[in-house]
């Protein structure tokens, strides 16, 4: 980011966003007290603050005040506005429905995309390792890209991800075949409605368990090597009581969200965090 870009964010944000910087620090202080007060030990499970139809002024005061440094979004385009305006310290999920036709694109402009956490298909896997290769080919100090398998636990049409007994396989295409990334875990977005019946441990978190089970099993690795991303907003406390290694939280932290305009640069599906 250039210096005339951090300086206009940086007056944005001295100028009207102080109370709000202050206001959206402490909500992250408390989630991860929350996700500390339940987790195995402390500092084990990774937040992703969930940024998607926030502006780039937020993401910058909440990573400034607190040094976090993982964000998530949902939409490609507005992914790649925020990279190109906020400081390369940050290291980005890219958590939504992921669209094969932007996949090259993404893994290639952005050097700090950390992980895209929605690959629910080989032919997406293998856009995402053609675009992570070309940005290696000129600039080889750049890491390879983190994936994670996105498993549709729930069987609802509305959420994205493969079936269960599709991730194994997918799993071992991306190990064999896609030399650029790095098979990081399984995500599952599952249904609000069952963690939602507190008495009850949550269905989806468990089947993502079994699963990641299954593909450490296909794959020849030890379950524990395999993070599980789930839990939002409505229920990571109990994802992470059932061994979430990653959760996505936005409203908790950012309030409520207005509605996305239509916008066709960017046909993907919202996922709620």
């Amino acid at each position: 980011m250039s210096t005339d870009q951090q300086s206009s964010l940086l007056s944005e944000q001295d100028t009207g966003m102080l109370p709000r910087a202050q206001l959206l620090a402490g909500n992250l202080q408390a989630v991860l007290q929350r996700i500390n007060s339940v987790a195995h030990s402390p500092n084990s499970v990774r937040l992703v603050a969930v940024s998607k139809l926030k502006p780039a002024t937020d993401v910058l005061a909440v990573h400034e005040r607190t040094g976090h440094t993982h964000f998530g979004e949902n939409y490609s385009q507005e992914l790649l506005e925020k990279a190109a305006s906020l400081p390369t310290t940050i290291n980005w999920h890219f958590i939504g429905a992921l669209q094969t036709n932007k996949c090259k694109h993404l893994a290639e402009k952005i050097p700090n995309l950390w992980a895209v956490e929605s690959v629910d298909a080989i032919k997406k896997a293998n856009a995402l390792e053609k675009g992570r290769a070309a940005l290696l080919s000129t600039s080889p100090s750049t890491p390879k890209l983190r994936v994670y398998v996105q498993v549709n636990t729930s069987g609802e049409e509305s959420k994205s991800g493969c079936q269960p007994t599709a991730a194994p396989a997918l799993a071992r295409h991306i190990l064999e075949e896609c030399k650029h990334l790095t098979l990081q875990g399984l995500m599952t977005i599952g249904s609000i409605a069952r963690s939602q019946e507190s008495v009850i441990p949550n269905e989806d978190f468990l089947t993502l368990k079994r699963v990641r089970d299954e593909v450490a099993k296909e794959v020849g690795v030890q379950s524990e090597e395999l993070e599980l991303s789930m839990g939002m907003s409505e229920d990571f406390e109990q994802a992470v009581g059932l061994g979430a290694s990653n959760v996505r939280v936005g409203t908790t932290i950012f309030g409520e969200r207005p509605p996305k305009k239509n916008d066709a640069r960017d046909g993907a599906s919202e996922q709620m965090a």
